[in-house]
């Protein structure tokens, strides 16, 4: 493990984290680098042997009580070395004394449980080629004509801490689309829709109930212009498991969402779509 450097990543080179990530099959966004990198350009760590990319781990610190860890790949070929330990304990003393989450491959939740992570419940990625569900677009918005704050907001309900500057960059990235549902002059539920390296993925998609959430994946998916979708959904929610299904997709993997120590009460059963495995 000595032979290992550890340091900080510059913004530009998250883009190898990225590129790691689609070789593993994680299928990331074509727009995630600089998106991720908003909310803690001081989160990504890279581990460097005879002067060559080793390993790559995020842990992006949300205020003052929340961080998130991803991105924690070693290269194939220097697996087995110790490198995967202590780049990971770098990317948790980032975080210290901050509640981490993750999601991780259910392989390694027992390796997780022992670094304190405990289970709060499974993410379900569901994927496959949909025709575009009719549903009214009444009170369907463009997210980026509404006031940040009112976004922000109703985030809130959904994840354990503020995630301002990651919202304003992931609503406005270039082919990022977003749309908002507003009923009685209240939002009630909100989605994006960004391509990725195969297919699209919609994420956030949150909703005060199912009927929300279809007509606000059917506005997104008119904009999708074919090919195959992909959803994450909460297993535990079954109003969202029950929407991914009635598009005709299957699961394409799962994932497990751990947590170390407390985080707020979080209305899972609005979130039909996760924002991203990577930053939560």
């Amino acid at each position: 493990m000595n032979d290992l450097t550890i340091r900080q990543m510059r913004p530009e080179e998250i883009a190898l984290a990225i590129d790691w990530a689609a070789a593993e099959g994680w299928n990331p966004g074509l727009a995630d680098a600089p998106c991720f990198a908003a909310e803690d350009p001081l989160g990504f760590f890279i581990g460097e042997r005879d002067g060559q990319p080793a390993a790559v781990i995020s842990c992006v610190n949300y205020g003052a009580r929340f961080a998130f860890l991803g991105f924690y790949i070693v290269r194939p070929d220097l697996r087995g070395h110790g490198h995967g330990l202590k780049i990971w304990n770098a990317a948790i003393a980032h975080a210290h004394p901050r509640a981490i989450g993750l999601d991780g491959v259910v392989a390694q939740q027992a390796n997780y449980q022992k670094s304190g992570f405990a289970l709060a419940y499974a993410n379900v990625r569901y994927g496959g080629a949909v025709t575009v569900p009719s549903a009214p677009n009444i009170g369907i918005v463009a997210l980026a004509d509404l006031p940040i704050a009112l976004v922000e907001a109703d985030d809130a309900t959904v994840f354990p801490a503020p995630r301002p500057a990651f919202l304003r960059a992931w609503i406005n990235a270039p082919g990022h689309v977003g749309r908002a549902l507003m009923r009685d002059g209240r939002l009630v539920g909100w989605g994006v829709i960004r391509p990725c390296r195969t297919g699209r993925k919609v994420g956030p998609l949150v909703a005060d109930d199912r009927a929300g959430a279809e007509t606000i994946l059917s506005a997104l998916l008119a904009n999708a212009g074919g090919g195959d979708i992909f959803l994450d959904v909460p297993a535990v929610n079954r109003d969202a498991v029950a929407l991914a299904q009635g598009l005709g997709l299957s699961p394409v993997f799962e994932t497990a969402r751990m947590y170390t120590g407390a985080i707020p009460p979080l209305r899972i059963d609005r979130v039909f779509g996760v924002t991203t495995f990577e930053l939560g």
